[in-house]
């Protein structure tokens, strides 16, 4: 740290000196412009420059399948808008791994192909995506898989099952682009200054934004299982749809909670999520004291439905806490 006395000069003008070993490092120098962010109490300096799409490269001789595929997503995340991938020679095996990444990806093409190499890249202005509108859509497939997932096993409808499992593709996508947009802003005062979310939000967003990526996670898993189960007692699948219901209702109150803009209103909703989440514990006792009276396998798959539905309202009682950490008074 260096400290630095504000001067005056011309009357009127405050003015402070910039450290030289940054400035060399940094290409400032005589007559370089430079750009000023205020947040808050403090004042963020960097030297102005062109906006440019970032363009990465990464050797991928070595990686194949899955190890492929998050490595394309790795550098998606990372903020760069063109990467290009290289090899000796891009086999069909590593081209369909390009491919599968790509898909799970919003906004992204392939550009160009060659026999050593794959270029894609990402078409989406940056500035235009929405941390606040992905974090929303995210809650929206989210809390509605859940209540599916529970509606294909009560039902025993294999084909809501199976789209319950197709729509966690969509809360993934959804996430990496949350996921890009944070890094961006942690990277760039420019980028936060465009999204028009105060940073400390957009780390909000984005740790809220997991726990909604694993409640869908959970939504899937409880879907799978569905389809291998068939009818279940009645008393059972009204205990479960209510367990559901609660925890839907806890997650509701959590996101509510986040996007209040009165800090009174988000510490209430909070408060009434975390208590919730306590009455669910009760609830889900009770459950399992019912499952012990059923055939062991079909128990077994069932213990599990009723634990994914925990942990979903466990995931809301994190967002809860977030919110109430967002609301709370700032030093």
């Amino acid at each position: 740290m260096e400290t630095r006395k504000v001067q005056v000069t011309g009357g009127s003008t405050y003015t402070v000196s910039l450290p030289k070993g940054w400035a060399t490092e940094n290409g400032v120098s005589a007559g370089t412009t430079v750009e000023f962010y205020p947040e808050d109490d403090a004042l963020l300096l960097t030297p102005q420059s062109d906006v440019e799409r970032q363009e990465g490269t990464l050797d991928v001789s070595d990686l194949e399948g899955e190890r492929l595929t998050r490595a394309v997503m790795t550098m998606y995340v990372s903020g760069f808008d063109i990467i290009r991938l290289e090899a000796g020679r891009i086999t069909t095996d590593q081209r369909r791994a390009i491919r599968d990444a790509t898909q799970s990806l919003v906004g992204v093409e392939v550009l160009e192909e060659t026999t050593d190499s794959v270029v894609i890249q990402d078409l989406l202005d940056s500035s235009e995506l929405s941390i606040v509108n992905a974090v929303s859509r995210m809650r929206l497939i989210a809390t509605s898989m859940l209540e599916d997932a529970v509606i294909a096993l009560v039902e025993n409808d294999d084909d809501i099952a199976r789209d319950v499992i197709e729509r966690d593709d969509d809360v993934d996508r959804l996430w990496l682009v949350v996921s890009r947009i944070f890094r961006a802003t942690l990277r760039s005062p420019r980028a936060a200054e465009e999204l028009g979310v105060p940073r400390e939000d957009c780390f909000d967003f984005h740790s809220s934004a997991r726990q909604l990526e694993r409640v869908a996670d959970h939504a899937a898993k409880i879907s799978n299982l569905a389809l291998k189960l068939e009818e279940i007692p009645e008393d059972v699948a009204d205990a479960l749809t209510e367990l559901q219901a609660d925890a839907t209702d806890v997650l509701e109150k959590a996101m509510d909670a986040l996007f209040a803009d009165e800090s009174d209103e988000a510490s209430q909703l909070g408060h009434a999520a975390h208590e919730a989440v306590l009455e669910i514990d009760e609830h889900t006792r009770t459950i399992d004291d019912m499952l012990r009276e059923l055939e062991p396998v079909q128990a077994q798959s069932l213990g599990l439905i009723v634990d994914s539905l925990s942990r979903s309202a466990d995931y809301g009682g994190n967002i809860a806490e977030t919110a109430l950490q967002k609301a709370a008074p700032r030093p």
